[in-house]
């Protein structure tokens, strides 16, 4: 049987002390993060964050793409996600009925998200051009980790800091993390609460998305390393 969450969403946040115009203008996301997001307080009206894609029980998903916006990017195509969603098992796939490459807008940059599930959709938002992104205060450990993990670099000067990514990284982050993490979001028929809820997608996006893709992943961090010393 499928699952109809028409009002309930779960999602990727941007990072701590995130630099953004808007977010300066909201005092609420201000020192918001980029990383797993969604509406924490229950107690809040329900306010649709997204375009809503009524189910169809059509049996299979279809992946829709809108432009970036200005200054952004999508950082993986959709044959990359059908890839990738290709190696799960089929039954993980059953209640999906869209994945889409959202766009970024004004409004978006004041609730910034990696990623997002709401009902039986889920969003993949671009990032910065440069692929490099800014912050005003530091990461937490488990931020820290999680970009090494995927191979992005934090970097410090003075009181900021910033998320570098290289193509290879952010492409493998957003295909074996965000969009993993996303459909476990979306399979987690049993967890009401926030945390319980991210504490299932983030055991899900390690048990399905980094850990069956970990040999690739080491052998290019050799690769790189092997690269880096040959210069010196």
């Amino acid at each position: 049987m499928r699952r109809h969450r028409q009002t309930a969403f779960s999602g990727r946040l941007f990072k701590p002390g995130r630099t953004h115009g808007l977010a300066k203008q909201n005092h609420v996301w201000t020192s918001s993060k980029r990383a797993r997001g969604g509406q924490r307080n229950e107690r809040l009206p329900f306010i649709p964050p997204e375009d809503w894609h009524e189910p169809t029980d059509a049996g299979s998903y279809r992946v829709i793409v809108q432009p970036a916006g200005a200054g952004y990017r999508h950082v993986v195509t959709p044959d990359e996600v059908v890839d990738r969603l290709a190696k799960l098992p089929a039954e993980f796939l059953a209640p999906l009925e869209v994945v889409q490459l959202s766009r970024m807008t004004r409004k978006k940059q004041s609730f910034p998200c990696y990623g997002m599930q709401w009902g039986t959709c889920l969003y993949l938002y671009p990032i910065e051009e440069s692929l490099v992104e800014h912050y005003e205060r530091p990461p937490k450990p488990a931020q820290l980790n999680e970009a090494r993990m995927y191979g992005g670099r934090w970097l410090q000067e003075g009181n900021r800091w910033t998320l570098v990514w290289t193509e290879r990284a952010i492409r493998d982050f957003y295909l074996n993390n965000i969009l993993i993490h996303e459909l476990g979001h979306l399979l987690d028929d049993r967890n009401t609460g926030y945390a319980d809820r991210e504490r299932y997608a983030e055991w899900f996006a390690l048990q399905f998305g980094y850990r069956p893709t970990q040999a690739g992943r080491t052998h290019v961090h050799r690769l790189q390393k092997k690269r880096h010393h040959a210069r010196h």
